[in-house]
């Protein structure tokens, strides 16, 4: 089925899917030079066609909907991609796919008060320093001795 539209997609399953759902379909391809465009401008350190095919096809429909779907909390639009990664993708697609797409939410303005460039680094960060008397630091009493 490659190369095909997704009006033409849709018309040979043999369910039609949800209104929805076509509409999704349909206006990732009709939007799909716009979207490449976003995707790869935030996905950083990797060129759209070396993604998981998954996480591409996650980021394509999950840009479409910050695009062209406002009545859809851009909140919404993120976790259910990010859900989707995380199930059906690698360990880390959720978390890279949750920054990309939080950084093109945040370019359209469907998010504010975040500030960020990209993905979310795939680095732990660093454990806090401990410090004299913090709670780990507290010694047993004498009578918790005996």
């Amino acid at each position: 089925m490659k190369n095909l539209r997704p009006a033409e997609v849709i018309a040979e399953l043999p369910v039609a899917p949800a209104d929805y759902a076509r509409r999704l379909a349909e206006g990732v391809g009709a939007r799909s030079v716009e979207i490449d465009a976003l995707v790869d401008r935030f996905a950083s350190g990797w060129a759209l066609d070396r993604l998981p095919a998954v996480d591409r096809q996650l980021l394509r429909l999950a840009t479409y909907e910050l695009l062209a779907e406002p009545a859809v909390p851009a909140a919404v639009v993120i976790d259910e991609a990010v859900e989707l990664a995380k199930t059906f993708s690698t360990e880390e697609s959720g978390r890279y796919v949750n920054g990309v797409l939080a950084a093109i939410g945040r370019q359209l303005g469907r998010i504010e008060g975040i500030e960020a460039a990209g993905p979310a680094p795939l680095a732990a960060p660093a454990p806090a320093p401990r410090r004299p008397g913090a709670l780990g630091a507290v010694r047993a009493s004498p009578r918790a001795r005996r």
